[in-house]
């Protein structure tokens, strides 16, 4: 309807119909729109699990929402969503070839392109998946179900596909090879690929507490532990140090349950097995006990209690001292019920044997949060090497430990430490301190300003190391390969306030945020009450690089991004008479960075929000007790302060300026002449008052709608339409009867004014010339023609009911115009309507967007920009969304850092092939790989199997079981060709005697080897010939002539047998054609025939 009215007025009162016209230019179509998300950071709260690439150095981090978290160096992160939002089980990457897989609860096994940041392809498995393990440096996978099946899958990366391989472990050799009289269908809980096997055996875990040794080469079972039927042999350790050795007797194996398992040896010979009961016992696994009918093992317990924990999580760490007899088990569970949640640390040695088992040291290792997941991997960097112990707590906490910490731990005779790991170091703080408010800054690129700025950036950055770890250490994942464009110019900046009253900046250009500056509340040696309150509102001016900072104790700072390390004077203002006003000055010595320039307290109210007047050096303060001030920054003063606005004390909610040059005459110029401002000022309770931005003089009646709805934010919209585009000043015919009523707005008196001197002013209609003011409460938008208003007329142009609760308002612009309005619903939901109707062309939310649910307060930290990106924030983690289409101010995908390095996998790869031909150091890597790749070390537990070929394995899984294809060597059998001259059609049947026939089949009746020595004793050496005797037996007779025709008659008697063979061919083709249109009439008769009459 508002649409047919202004292009009515604009053909002249609409005397006749005409064909519908375009949207107005600038307006917002559906197909402008592609929310999608442009970055992520930080941890999310619903982490659980945990996989690590080491040679890529990558670190990914599964939630129980659908999605991973992948973390590198120098700022590198990056969220994958998966469309159904499953929790994830299993999570492995496919080690330096850029893929990680993962499995949904939905047993859906996906395969993600780290390069794409896409799922590159996906299976869903049609039994319950209960156990899953990569076969490290390759794209083979065995799957484990609830059946006890346990199946080959392989990722092809040259056609992007997953493949069921033909391959599977027989359940019915297994149970052979344990006694069972029937095949095992006991869940697979455990599959572990035996290290120097090259990949062809493999240790499989089931519930019940069996463990095979399965060698898929020769298609049997090597070995088998933990049945029950099979003597004990081994002892029980405690984990005291002065514990004694016990007789392993008394153990059931019947119904132990196993719970988690890995294994303690760098060779595959010892396999740690932890059991719901919270027993853990070490089998004895080497080629030594191979042919020995016996379990043995040795029982580890954390607890001498009776009911214990189950051992959940469990990882090897080998102690390179002991030579493979000896290391680090790190545990999670075991301990007694009721007991603190900790991380268990034991040093274990069996220097003298299997039997001598024994516990050197144990740490707990308290846990921030309850326990997620932990990954333990070796690391070589030019930041650290070593190895580390990754922590998952919940909610999304995110810690490592070092070499050096875990045996300074060990070290210390304390049996319970609270010792304090490596956080991880998250690119945008938000809860520790905790984040107030936030603020997306867009920089005009050819300002001076901010061309300045931007020299002073690329030098920050060259200082200010990007990824900030604590004190001393650094975080040490490295991984990824950051962007660099060569046109980098400063562009957009994101600031936010904290809760301790610090203030940190980053460089936003690109999705790769990186710190500037961080600003501390205190100056040195320089005293101020209430300085590091907590942050309430920001405001940024890119004309002048000022920031303008306001705090909860009323304190307004004023920094100048552009500063010198001349410092210069810190003043305070304390008093809102210019007569008497208060000016304490402080000479600050600062370094390069920004210039702390003034501090404004005159009012003990808390501060709401802040605006600077572009045209002018003023800054507009709202408080929260309902008064407005207006700050000249030029010469540090407050030019005036209203009484409160609100008779309620309603806060300030929003400020709103708007100004136009002041009509001077050429030939008297005054350097003191004000620009016309306009201020408006909204409060919480939705009272909007217009000032005199120079006096603060009122300058047109109060608007206040009836309705007690809680104002969110307002705008003004300046140029949004032509002269023939201006909306119809006439109320809106989008509500009717008692709605229209209702939602009008009503006058308050020039009496009722709360400006300074209680005056009204007029207004000229220049300044309000084709601007809109637009109103947004949580129930409703209202749009209002400034003109209309400035005459006194209070009445809304557009409005529109809201379908839910609004708390946070934002615009768009296209073609330099706004053109829309962006909704944030506190359900979640994200609504895009466009002007001049406020109709509703798009629809999105956090769920969809982020697995987010809204939280209350979230939207004090949602900040964008006029060009569709929005900067969000919700507990730990941090993103940025961009919902135009044609809006590409990141320059994706060319600015977005790369999670994979190609260049270090190929360096990889060359390394680890030629690995055998050089000398390796004592942990099994050679002396030349960390000079050439820095990001992996391999030590004996971890010996590096992708120096094996496994070209191999393709031949063993490409079959199934007991039907792998034979090896044919060219010397050992001739290959045989059929020959046509072979071919015998129809020719004449011999009929033998009965006599002869019955001595024919004696003689086939023979053996092999009777057929081979025919007329020859089974004695009898071999029979040298001479040359001559040779040529006399294959020799031809007859002259060469008569080779000839005897060689064209064969070559005739060929042709004959060719033209028989194509006739008996062509022959069977009718046969067949004739049979299978027979069955097709034969079907066709028999679908009309019901099921009785069959």
């Amino acid at each position: 309807m508002f649409a047919k009215k202004f292009l009515q007025k604009a053909s002249g009162g609409g005397a006749h119909k005409s064909a519908p016209a375009p949207p107005p230019r600038g307006c917002l179509i559906a197909e402008d729109l592609d929310p999608h998300v442009v970055s992520h950071y930080g941890i999310p709260s619903t982490a659980s699990l945990l996989a690590f690439d080491p040679i890529q150095c990558l670190l990914a981090v599964g939630t129980l929402d659908g999605r991973i978290k992948v973390i590198g160096g120098d700022n590198i992160e990056a969220i994958l969503s998966s469309p159904k939002q499953f929790p994830f089980k299993n999570l492995e990457f496919i080690e330096n070839q850029g893929f990680l897989v993962s499995i949904s609860n939905d047993n859906e096994i996906e395969v993600w392109d780290l390069d794409l940041r896409k799922a590159a392809s996906s299976l869903l498995w049609e039994s319950n998946i209960t156990a899953f393990s990569i076969l490290h440096g390759t794209g083979y996978m065995y799957v484990g179900d609830e059946y006890g099946m346990v199946s080959v899958v392989k990722y092809n990366a040259d056609e992007g596909r997953l493949v069921h391989l033909p391959y599977y472990v027989p359940t019915d050799a297994l149970a052979e090879a344990a006694g069972l009289s029937s095949p095992i269908d006991y869940p697979v809980v455990g599959l572990l690929s035996q290290p120097s096997s090259r990949g062809t055996r493999l240790l499989i875990a089931f519930s019940n507490g069996l463990l095979f040794l399965w060698d898929a080469s020769e298609d049997r079972v090597v070995l088998v532990r933990g049945n029950k039927d099979l003597p004990m042999e081994g002892k029980t350790v405690n984990d005291s140090l002065e514990a004694s050795h016990d007789e392993l007797s008394d153990l059931e194996l019947d119904g132990k349950e196993i719970s988690s398992l890995c294994w303690a040896s760098a060779d595959g010979s010892v396999l740690a097995v932890g059991y719901v009961d919270g027993d853990i016992l070490f089998w004895d696994f080497s080629e030594g006990q191979k042919g020995k009918a016996s379990n043995h093992a040795v029982k580890l317990q954390l607890s001498s209690a009776e009911k214990r924990l189950p051992v959940i999580v469990m990882h090897w760490c080998l102690d390179v001292t002991r030579k493979n007899c000896g290391g680090k088990l790190f545990i999670y569970g075991g301990d007694i019920i009721g007991s603190d949640e900790v991380l268990t640390m034991l040093a274990l040695d069996w220097s003298s044997g299997m039997g001598g088992l024994k516990c050197v040291g144990r740490v707990d290792l308290t846990l921030s949060g309850s326990f997620a997941d932990m990954v333990l991997s070796p690391i070589a960097s030019s930041r650290q090497s070593g190895v580390f112990l990754f922590l998952l707590t919940n909610p999304g906490q995110l810690q490592a430990y070092d070499d050096a910490s875990l045996a300074s731990l060990m070290s210390q005779k304390e049996n319970n430490i609270s010792d304090s790991p490596l956080p991880y170091p998250m690119v945008v703080p938000t809860m520790d301190p905790r984040m107030t408010v936030a603020m997306f800054a867009a920089l005009n690129v050819n300002d001076k300003p901010s061309l300045a700025l931007s020299e002073i950036v690329v030098a920050a950055k060259s200082r200010t190391p990007r990824t900030p770890s604590g004190e001393s250490a650094q975080w040490p994942l490295t991984g990824g390969v950051p962007s660099h464009l060569d046109d980098y110019k400063l562009e957009r900046l994101y600031i936010a306030g904290y809760q301790d009253g610090s203030l940190r900046i980053w460089d936003a250009t690109y999705p790769c945020l990186s710190l500037i500056y961080d600003l501390k509340p205190k100056a040195n040696g320089i005293g101020i009450t209430g300085v590091d309150a907590s942050v309430t509102a920001i405001s940024f001016c890119s004309k002048t690089s000022c920031l303008a900072v306001g705090n909860e104790s009323g304190m307004v700072r004023l920094f100048k991004l552009i500063g010198n390390k001349s410092g210069g004077n810190l003043e305070v203002v304390t008093n809102t008479d210019k007569q008497d006003s208060l000016l304490v000055v402080h000479h600050l010595h600062q370094e390069d960075g920004p210039q702390w320039l003034a501090a404004y307290s005159f009012l003990s109210s808390p501060v709401c929000t802040l605006g600077f007047v572009q045209s002018t050096r003023r800054l507009a303060v709202g408080f929260k007790c309902g008064k407005v001030a207006m700050l000249d920054i030029s010469a540090p003063s407050v030019m005036f302060v209203t009484n409160s606005l609100s008779d309620t004390g309603s806060p300030i909610k929003s400020l709103c300026v708007k100004s136009s040059p002041a009509p001077t005459d050429q030939n008297s110029i005054n350097s003191e002449a004000l620009d016309d401002l306009i201020l408006c000022a909204m409060t919480k309770d939705g009272q909007t008052i217009f000032f005199d931005g120079n006096s603060g003089k009122m300058l047109a009646p109060c608007l206040k709608p009836l309705k007690n709805s809680a104002a969110i934010c307002m705008h003004i919209i300046e140029n949004c339409y032509e002269h023939s585009e201006m909306p119809s000043e006439t109320p809106a015919e989008n509500l009717n009867g008692k709605e229209k009523h209702e939602n009008k707005s009503h006058l308050i008196n020039a009496s009722e004014s709360h400006s300074p001197g209680g005056e009204q002013n007029a207004v000229t209609e220049t300044t309000f010339e084709n601007s809109l003011f637009l109103m947004c409460s949580e129930d409703a938008l209202r749009l209002y023609s400034l003109k209309s208003i400035s005459q006194g007329s209070l009445e809304s142009t557009m409005e529109v009911n809201l379908p839910r609760p609004c708390c946070w308002m934002g615009t768009l612009k296209k073609d330099g115009r706004e053109c829309a309005v962006l909704l944030l619903y506190k359900t979640g939901h994200i609504e895009i309507r466009s002007f001049p109707n406020l109709e509703v062309v798009g629809e999105s939310s956090l769920l969809s967007l982020l697995s987010w649910n809204f939280k209350p307060n979230m939207e004090k930290t949602v900040c964008s920009d006029d060009f569709g990106h929005l900067f969000l924030v919700n507990g730990c983690e941090v993103s940025i969304l961009s919902f135009l289409a044609h809006a590409n101010g990141f320059r994706l995908p060319e600015s977005l850092p790369m999670l994979h390095d190609k260049v270090l996998a190929a360096a990889a790869d060359a390394t680890f092939s030629q690995l055998p031909a050089h000398k390796k150091n004592h942990d099994g890597t050679p002396k030349f790989l960390s000079g050439i790749i820095k990001g992996f070390r391999s030590s004996n537990e971890q010996k590096v199997e992708q120096v094996l070929d496994f070209s191999h394995l393709g031949n063993i899984f490409s079959s199934p079981p007991y039907l792998k294809p034979s090896v044919i060597d060219g010397d050992d059998e001739k290959i045989i060709e059929l020959n046509i001259d072979d071919i015998e059609i129809d020719e004449p049947l011999n009929i033998l005697p009965s006599k002869e026939k019955d001595k024919k089949e004696k003689k086939d009746k023979r053996t092999d080897k009777e057929k081979l020595f025919d007329g020859a004793s089974s004695d009898a050496q071999p029979k040298t010939r001479t040359v001559d005797e040779i040529k006399a037996k294959y020799r031809k007779a007859g002259e060469t002539s008569a080779i000839a025709s005897q060689a064209k008659d064969k070559l005739l008697e060929r042709g004959e047998k060719l033209e028989r063979i194509s006739q008996r061919t062509a022959e069977l083709q009718d046969g067949a054609e004739n049979f299978a249109s027979m069955a097709h009439e034969l079907a066709k008769q028999m679908e009309k025939r019901k099921w009785w009459n069959i």
